[in-house]
């Protein structure tokens, strides 16, 4: 990256940062941004669905833990949560229900993250699965659809190389009808956000930084 690119990711990081870590409304902004995620069409037409688990409030982070017990009550849907590697990439395992989900140890910096095996066996790898829907957290986004991330590139280089396996990802308005489909091999990418983590000035943006494909926070859902 170069060296003025993240300076200036670095600076905007670190003043968003500061104006979450300072709001009490989280949990209403969160539970207006889970009701809007399971409106979607494109979500509740996906089978194969992966959410990040939120860390702790605390950390300025939209919460995700109604979103991933909702996945998993509805019957009709697989869930993938992250796991960092020993090597520094990421990976989606599936979740197999609440139990397995509760139950999961804490990982890197304390947040919750499946082992390879479950009580019922390996856990299914979703680059091998494929996924239909990619909820993604960030620290800030624009109405491009930029993502300024925490700063690791693991949303980034996951999305890249689950592309480079075969798996093409196309514009949003030519996936619809796709959704759902036992052989996809498509992936829309869902940004959750904060009101204050979407900007109308614009993100820096690097040649590796992926786009989303929509934005979701508690009052609007952006298409790209």
């Amino acid at each position: 990256m170069l060296p003025t690119l993240h300076k200036q990711k670095g600076a905007l990081r670190k003043s968003i940062n500061a104006v979450v870590r300072s709001l009490d409304n989280i949990k209403e902004q969160s539970r207006a941004v889970t009701a809007k995620v399971l409106l979607l069409p494109e979500f509740q037409n996906c089978t194969r669905v992966s959410c990040y688990i939120s860390m702790p409030i605390a950390s300025g982070e939209l919460q995700t833990l109604e979103i991933l017990k909702s996945i998993l009550e509805i019957g009709n849907k697989s869930l993938f949560v992250p796991k960092v590697t020993r090597d520094g990439a990421m990976e989606f395992l599936k979740v197999e229900n609440q139990n397995d989900l509760d139950a999961l140890p804490s990982g890197k910096w304390g947040i919750r993250e499946p082992s390879y095996e479950s009580d019922a066996g390996p856990r299914v790898n979703a680059m091998e699965a494929g996924l239909d829907l990619i909820l993604v957290p960030g620290v800030a986004f624009d109405r491009s659809m930029s993502r300024l991330g925490h700063g690791k590139g693991y949303y980034d280089r996951y999305i890249a190389r689950y592309i480079a396996s075969g798996r093409p990802r196309p514009l949003l308005g030519e996936r619809s009808e796709q959704i759902g489909s036992s052989v996809s091999s498509m992936i829309v990418s869902v940004a959750l956000a904060l009101r204050e983590q979407l900007l109308d000035s614009t993100i820096p943006f690097g040649e590796h930084d992926c786009k989303m494909d929509m934005i979701i926070t508690p009052e609007e859902v952006i298409h790209r």
